[in-house]
């Protein structure tokens, strides 16, 4: 069973920084259309990143120029790198992607467990 495993949440404070990564639990043959999301008690689960098939990025509106997404095509893992943190970022985070198992299997779509990010004021 393929899982998607996040890692690197934690406390920060505001203003502070902190790199979320996302890989498979298996090796895959491939990972694409990443993205992150963020959801907080409540409330809808919201859309913060994303790469499409080009690997172009897009962003929400409340991120943007602060939060990075990348992917590391060899190690099929995925980052979110995220600076001048504000409590208002503060939500679980997690990782969804694409995965293609093996050359002959077909796409499916997998998510993360999530990773708490708490940002202090």
């Amino acid at each position: 069973q393929v899982q998607l495993v996040e890692s690197g949440g934690g406390l920060v404070q505001a203003g502070g920084s902190l790199r979320l990564s996302c890989a498979a639990s298996v090796t895959v043959f491939e990972i694409e259309r990443p993205a992150w999301y963020r959801q907080t008690p409540g409330n809808q689960r919201e859309l913060v990143a994303a790469l499409d098939l080009s690997n172009r990025p897009n962003y929400a509106d409340s991120v943007k120029g602060r939060f990075t997404i990348s992917m590391d095509n060899a190690k099929n893992t995925v980052y979110l790198e995220m600076n001048n943190l504000k409590p208002e970022d503060t939500a679980v985070y997690s990782c969804k992607a694409e995965v293609k198992l093996t050359v002959g299997t077909m796409w499916n779509s997998y998510w993360g467990q999530g990773t708490q990010v708490t940002v202090s004021s």
